[in-house]
């Protein structure tokens, strides 16, 4: 496991180390024009998106004094900075998905994070349709959108550019650095320095011991090291993003080339990436617009713009800029160009399952308040997860976390459950530090968010009320997407209100246990769940668990089998886990692999069951039958089998 584990993050490492290789060394695919000899002016203006993976707004046009971003700093000083700029999910792949679509995750069922949910065929990613208006289409190697289509682009690999276009082709390129990525942080001191820190100048290179860290971080020379690396990464992603500005410049192309610069979403450290804090879900985004285009520019060069921006904005910004209508499906709106839309009174976020490790949590914000509602607040917010848990940060925090030394402010994120809602004040409280939802004087707030969030799942059909083997069984022959819409499969609205009984309390067990019997499958799961939640209070419903181990949907099965073993009934629930493992669907077995993983030493008489599964989805070079489900499920029954060693 250890050496597969290690493989990913290789991988991670040397995709940054290449697409660093053909930024600083000034390579370039060979069909390019002669530098400096500008093209004939275009009517349609060319779209250059520069995207970095795991980087929140720790930049030097963003005020952080810590930060050596000359290059960005520059093209900030040029376009226009958004201050509010905020992605649909904290984790790649989902955010991606609503990137080529324009269309959030949670409606299409792209929200989990390694997935293959591919959109309706009524939903075409927006560079098809730039492409059949003449725009010659580029991305530079990595796609991630939760589907594979080859039809996409006109060249999507390390080599794609805007150079392989016809002459006074209109362009849409796409360049994404990954050398910020979390992979890249970890490793030893050594290897970062050779490959990395070797590459800037003394003065470039960050000092650990002058650092100033988030409050909720513990300041211990390995913490300290670790933050170190990653502002080291970012000036080197600075000098890629220099290079790459650079070739536009040599092309003669800037002054017909208006250029994006963001990233997928926040630092790849705990409490940023994977939590729907504005640590994980608030990018930077930069936006140039030469003068040629300087109509359709929101402000002049170097102007900060406060208007609240998502990662749904894109897609319908990118077309209206290319002179392109916006199809209807896409959900989101215009910030700059001829068809600006009125700015949005709210950004929305949403974070599933990571790797894994299920979650289900959905957020708002306005320009000033952060809403979060847990669907599974019985979950820690930092579950066991493999991925993570081998990165040296991981490691040290849990250490830290299990001395009890931690501050009040390093607590909350290690407590083994987490609140149902969560309000804050991010004006006063930038790093979401005090929670306002149980503050008389802020139950008006708390009521308009609830109220706007709840809105915003309805109307979009977050399939995420439904888990993600329910998901699939329920679009058998069509999509999520399609599905969702058709009130027979999908009656959101009793599904959503049978998950809001999630963190009742002991007051809900007589609505929970009639809940058990509903005819639908979905309001059965979440009631399961929310007995699950209750812990021990869920005593009085037992019996009413164990005839929910015969229920026809397997989720509802998987989740009364893990309450009735940790509550000591494990006689009847364990092998309807194992059952579970031999199930063709990988999403099936999935869950029950991870219910048996936080089982511990609970799932003990399950070790030969568990191994001999887990033998299904490794080849004997010890690589994966594939590199979602089938990898998460081995990682969750190595650990549970781990689990049970003396």
């Amino acid at each position: 496991m250890k050496d597969r584990i290690q493989t990913r993050r290789d991988f991670l490492r040397t995709a940054g180390l290449c697409a660093a290789g053909a930024a600083l060394s000034g390579c370039a695919p060979a069909k390019r024009p002669t530098a400096g000899i500008a093209e004939t002016p275009q009517a349609q203006p060319n779209i250059l998106w520069i995207t970095c993976e795991d980087t929140s707004p720790h930049l030097g046009c963003y005020g952080d004094p810590q930060a050596m971003t000359p290059n960005l700093d520059k093209l900030a000083s040029e376009g226009t900075i958004y201050t509010k700029a905020f992605v649909t999910a904290p984790v790649c792949s989902p955010v991606r998905s609503c990137l080529i679509t324009g269309v959030y995750a949670t409606s299409l069922g792209s929200q989990h994070l390694r997935s293959t949910v591919p959109p309706p065929a009524s939903i075409q990613p927006f560079p098809k349709l730039l492409r059949a208006a003449g725009y010659y289409c580029s991305n530079n190697e990595k796609e991630d959108y939760n589907f594979k289509d080859t039809t996409i682009w006109d060249e999507s690999s390390g080599a794609a550019h805007w150079r392989n276009r016809r002459p006074g082709q209109p362009f849409f390129s796409v360049f994404n650095f990954v050398s910020t990525h979390q992979g890249q942080i970890n490793g030893s001191d050594d290897e970062f320095f050779a490959k990395y820190r070797s590459k800037l100048a003394p003065d470039e290179r960050h000092d650990p011991e002058t650092l100033v860290l988030p409050p909720y971080y513990p300041e211990t020379p390995m913490v300290r090291n670790i933050w170190a690396r990653y502002y080291d990464l970012i000036t080197f992603m600075d000098k890629q993003v220099g290079d790459l500005l650079a070739q536009l410049d040599a092309d003669g192309l800037a002054d017909d080339t208006i250029v994006f610069f963001f990233a997928d979403h926040g630092l790849g450290l705990p409490r940023f990436k994977r939590t729907l804090y504005d640590s994980g879900l608030h990018v930077p985004l930069i936006v140039r617009v030469p003068a040629r285009y300087r109509s359709l520019a929101p402000a002049s060069p170097g102007g900060r713009i406060d208007r609240l921006v998502s990662t749904v904005d894109l897609p319908p910004t990118v077309l209206t800029l290319a002179g392109q209508a916006v199809p209807e499906h896409m959900q989101g709106r215009p910030f700059l160009g001829p068809q600006t839309a009125p700015p949005r009174d709210y950004v929305y976020s949403a974070s599933s399952r990571v790797d894994e490790a299920y979650e289900m949590s959905r957020c708002v914000r306005d320009k000033r308040y952060k809403y979060i509602r847990h669907f599974m607040p019985h979950l820690p917010y930092i579950q066991p997860s493999t991925f993570c848990d081998q990165a040296e940060i991981m490691q040290e925090l849990r250490r830290i976390a299990a001395s009890g030394s931690l501050t009040g402010a390093q607590r909350p994120l290690w407590e083994s459950t987490k609140p149902v809602e969560e309000l804050y004040d991010t004006q006063t409280d930038p790093h979401e530090m005090e929670n306002l939802a149980d503050a008389p004087a802020y139950q008006a707030t708390l009521n308009r968010l609830r109220k706007e969030l709840r809105n915003w799942m309805l109307q979009t059909k977050d399939v995420g009320l439904l888990p993600e083997a329910e998901m699939h069984i329920r679009a058998a022959g069509s999509t999520p997407y399609e599905m969702a819409r058709r009130p027979d499969r999908y009656p959101q609205s009793r599904i959503l209100a049978s998950a809001m009984q999630v963190g009742a309390g002991p007051q809900a067990l007589p609505a929970l246990k009639t809940s058990l019997t509903d005819p639908d499958s979905a309001v059965r799961y979440w009631a399961v769940v929310a007995l699950e939640a209750l812990g021990v209070e869920a005593v009085p419903a037992l019996d009413a668990m164990e005839n929910a181990l015969d229920d026809p949907s397997p989720n509802v099965r998987f989740v009364a089998a893990g309450v009735l073993c940790r509550l000591g009934r494990g006689e009847r629930a364990l092998p309807v886990l194992t059952a579970g493992l031999n199930d063709p669907r990988e999403t099936v077995v999935l869950h029950a692999a991870r219910t048996l993983e936080l089982l511990g030493d609970k799932a003990r008489p399950a070790v030969e069951s568990m191994e001999r599964a887990r033998r299904r989805y490794v080849k004997p070079d010890g690589s994966y039958t594939n590199n979602d489900h089938a990898m998460f499920i081995a990682w969750a029954l190595k650990n549970a089998v781990d689990h049970c060693k003396p």
